[in-house]
């Protein structure tokens, strides 16, 4: 399996530290970016299986980065790397598809545990604090993370098989899922369940 890894970080501190911590874990360092505009030429040079993503650049943002990776490719992980887990960050980083979204100050363990399963699931999301920020951020239904994710990725207009290939998941399980967000946001189908979650702004839209 290709364990190529771009990493963006414009700190030469930080992408020294998980160059090395990386290259224990079996990843290969492909490159190293310090900005946006060097991130997206070696995105588009070096084919990265990875991309592990500071969001703070000095010529933009990481989402900037993240959305044009996404752009070309569904079968990019790309994971968040930031200091800042404000709710609002958190929505971003899911309404972008990125794989998953790692404080800094969280254990190397679980940045590379998040770069795992990017690796095998490049549009699944995960990120430790995403459930609770969604309810802080405006009271959402006892959805599930991933009930969430589902309800995302349906105001795309996907279909249920579309739904189930892009979460790497079986179309009765993205069904019961389905059937779970219905009956917590008390609608029927799926138009409902959107335009409820549009207008509570759920979708980071």
């Amino acid at each position: 399996m290709n364990r190529q890894v771009l990493i963006v970080d414009d700190h030469p501190i930080v992408r020294a530290g998980l160059e090395q911590a990386l290259a224990k874990a079996n990843f290969t360092i492909c490159a190293v970016a310090a900005s946006k505009n060097e991130a997206i030429v070696q995105i588009a040079r070096t084919n990265p299986a990875l991309i592990l993503l500071d969001l703070n650049l000095p010529d933009g943002n990481g989402f900037e980065v993240a959305n044009w990776a996404r752009g070309i490719s569904d079968r990019i992980g790309i994971v968040i790397l930031t200091l800042n887990d404000a709710p609002e960050l958190l929505l971003a980083a899911l309404a972008a598809r990125v794989s998953g979204f790692v404080l800094k100050s969280a254990p190397i363990s679980e940045v590379i545990a998040t770069l795992e399963r990017a690796l095998i699931t490049p549009l699944s999301f995960t990120a430790s604090g995403l459930h609770k920020a969604l309810k802080a951020k405006a009271h959402l239904p006892n959805l599930s993370a991933r009930e969430f994710e589902v309800l995302t990725i349906l105001a795309t207009g996907k279909s249920t098989k579309e739904i189930a290939r892009q979460l790497y998941l079986s179309e009765p399980t993205i069904k019961s899922h389905l059937a779970n967000i219905y009956r917590k946001l008390e609608v029927n189908n799926r138009i409902s369940a959107v335009t409820v979650a549009r207008n509570n702004s759920w979708l980071g839209e």
